[in-house]
C-alpha cells in the first residue's frame, strides 16, 4: 500500500515538473531562443512517457522515443499525455504494481517487468532528463526550470547559494594544504 501511494506521488511531481521545464521553455521570447538539443532532450521525456504507458496498456504507441517535435507542439502533446497517465493512475490499485508486463524495447530486445518497477523507471528517467535540459539551458545562458522534488512539496524553489550561515548550520571552511 506504501509503494502504491509514494508512486502516485512520484508520478505527480513528474507531471508538475514536466510543466515547470515546459512553462521555462516557452516562455523563452520565441522557439529559436531555445537551444535546440534542449527541446530534443523534453521531447525524448515526452516520448519515453508515452512508449511506457504505452506498454502498460497493451498498446502501440503514439509517439516515438526520440520524437522530433516542434517546442509548442509539445506542449499539446505534455498535456494530452498527462491526461492519458492520470487516468491509468487513478484505475491502478495495489496488487497491480506486482502485474508482469512482456514488451519488446525499442532496439528489438523483449522484457517482462513488473508494474512497480516500470513506473518507477519512466518517473526517474524523466527526471534524469530535465536535469540535462536544466544543464543545457544553464550553458546557454538561461535561467534552469527548478524542478527538485522538494520544490514540488515546499511549493517553492530548492535553495541555491545562501549569502548567510543558518543557525546551528556552520558552512564549512576550506581545507588549507599543509
Amino acid at each position: 500500500m506504501e509503494e502504491h501511494s509514494t508512486i502516485k506521488r512520484i508520478w505527480s511531481h513528474a507531471f508538475w515538473a514536466d510543466e515547470e521545464l515546459l512553462k521555462s521553455l516557452t516562455s523563452l521570447t520565441s522557439s529559436d531562443d531555445a537551444p535546440s538539443e534542449a527541446i530534443r532532450e523534453f521531447a525524448h521525456i515526452v516520448g519515453v512517457e508515452e512508449v511506457w504507458l504505452s506498454r502498460l496498456e497493451y498498446r502501440s504507441p503514439s509517439l516515438a522515443v526520440w520524437p522530433t517535435v516542434d517546442l509548442f507542439d509539445l506542449e499539446g502533446l505534455v498535456r494530452q499525455i498527462h491526461g492519458r497517465w492520470r487516468s491509468y493512475l487513478a484505475r491502478l490499485q495495489p496488487p497491480d504494481l506486482l502485474n508482469s508486463v512482456k514488451y519488446t524495447n525499442s532496439a528489438g530486445l523483449r522484457f517482462d517487468n513488473q508494474v512497480g518497477d516500470i513506473l518507477n523507471h519512466a518517473a526517474l528517467h524523466g527526471q534524469y532528463h530535465r536535469g540535462k535540459v536544466n544543464l543545457m539551458l544553464r550553458e546557454a545562458g538561461l535561467e534552469p526550470a527548478p524542478v527538485d522534488y522538494i520544490a514540488f512539496v515546499r511549493g517553492a524553489p530548492a535553495a541555491t547559494e545562501a549569502d548567510h550561515e543558518p543557525a546551528g548550520y556552520p558552512r564549512p571552511r576550506p581545507r588549507t594544504s599543509r
